[in-house]
């Protein structure tokens, strides 16, 4: 009985002892922020109008993904609906203004009220000008039927690397049946 005693405190005591372990991680590395060398920070502005087209011969926004039962209040974009999106970015607000870009990603009808909110993933990428090969990333919740709306800008690539900020939007036009909208973004955008 003593025997067992002795070897369940020295387990106890064994237990309770803690060893140093030293990690070795290929993955990953962790560095001040000084040793990066980043260059000072910039703003930029940036203006352009985005075509959403859900409906007609070539529609840049389609549905994918819906649930079994919608539940609320009934819109074009009912609750639950999931879209993919490629959208193009143009200069202006008319169908013969220059394209810059394309605005790809999913949004979700978010609301079961007449409020028509959705949330959105989007991926800003310019094909033309200064920022060629660069895009900006907006993760968001959108109240599509407010007249300004403040969204995030949660990262970028390209010459938007490392980038936060903010995007202003109006909708510049909705005609409801078909569904069709032109929005006007304004993007203002802290990057390196």
């Amino acid at each position: 009985m003593e025997n067992k005693s002795i070897l369940i405190i020295l387990a106890l005591f064994l237990c309770s002892i803690t060893i140093p372990v030293m990690v070795n991680s290929k993955y990953h590395s962790e560095k001040s922020i000084h040793s990066l060398h980043l260059k000072k920070q910039k703003v930029t502005h940036l203006h352009f109008y985005l075509f959403d087209i859900l409906n007609g011969n070539k529609p840049t926004a389609v549905q994918i993904a819906q649930p079994n039962i919608t539940i609320g209040y009934k819109s074009t974009t009912p609750f639950g609906h999931l879209y993919a999106i490629d959208d193009l970015l143009r200069e202006g607000p008319n169908e013969s203004s220059k394209v810059i870009g394309n605005a790809q990603g999913l949004y979700i009808s978010s609301s079961q009220s007449e409020d028509m909110t959705i949330v959105m993933y989007i991926d800003f990428g310019f094909t033309k000008g200064k920022f060629k090969g660069s895009s900006i990333s907006v993760f968001s919740r959108n109240p599509i039927t407010e007249p300004n709306r403040e969204f995030a800008v949660v990262g970028g690539r390209g010459k938007f690397r490392l980038a936060r900020g903010f995007v202003e939007c109006k909708t510049h036009f909705f005609d409801p049946i078909p569904s069709n909208a032109i929005l006007e973004y304004n993007v203002t955008v802290l990057h390196y």
